[in-house]
């Protein structure tokens, strides 16, 4: 009995080469359908080792048989991968990873890492740690288990009534956005701020502010202040 992977492609192009990546490596074909006999063959895989399809959230890797047919034409480049059970560290703390590669959104998310904080892979002296950037995907199958850590980030840049200013904490308050925005907080009753924010962390992606707020800062977030003096 065979199975068929066979999700549509709306408008596609018979002849367009595909795209898709096994194992980490980019392959292309010119064929729709491959089986997954077929793409472990092109992979060098073992027929009787287990192949999975990375599927996106909420949904589950798909286990795909060797008598599968798979549709490379879907608009996102399919990724296979061989399941297997990996150790890693997050700032100090065990996981096991069953993929053989892990981004770094993978790696902050399983770590619970705030969005704006860096990930370093460590490195032995004297060697410098690694900066993982986006779109960085790092092999933990290497002989040795990989052990990462997060660091605040040292400085942002918040457009505050579209002007770039420097901010060096993680979170900044009602009081501290009108400073930056004039020079200083008049408290007397007489002035009336409003501040506005756009482009934050998925904490606090946008809202206004009140006297006594804070929220988390994102670099390039964007905030709005107003005065008014109501003497």
């Amino acid at each position: 009995m065979s199975f068929e992977l066979n999700f549509s492609n709306p408008g596609g192009d018979k002849n367009k080469v595909l795209d898709f990546v096994i194992e980490g490596k980019t392959y292309q074909s010119s064929a729709q359908y491959k089986t997954g006999l077929e793409l472990k063959e092109l992979a060098g895989i073992p027929p009787d080792t287990e192949l999975y399809l990375s599927v996106a959230k909420p949904w589950v890797d798909e286990l795909i048989l060797n008598d599968a047919r798979v549709n490379l034409a879907r608009p996102e480049i399919e990724y296979f991968y061989v399941r297997k059970k990996l150790d890693l560290s997050i700032n100090g703390v065990d996981h096991v990873w069953f993929k053989q590669y892990i981004s770094l959104e993978e790696i902050k998310e399983l770590g619970q890492i705030d969005d704006e904080d860096e990930v370093y892979l460590k490195i032995d002296p004297p060697f410098e740690d690694e900066l993982i950037r986006p779109g960085i995907i790092v092999n933990l199958a290497r002989p040795s288990k990989e052990h990462f850590v997060s660091k605040a980030k040292a400085e942002y840049t918040l457009i505050v009534n579209a002007t770039p200013t420097s901010w060096m904490q993680k979170t900044i308050s009602y009081e501290q956005v009108v400073v930056l925005a004039f020079g200083q907080y008049v408290n007397n009753g007489q002035m009336e701020y409003t501040v506005a924010y756009s482009k934050g962390p998925k904490q606090n992606p946008k809202g206004t502010m009140d006297v006594g707020s804070v929220v988390k800062v994102k670099n390039e977030m964007q905030f709005n202040a107003t005065a008014t003096d109501k003497s």
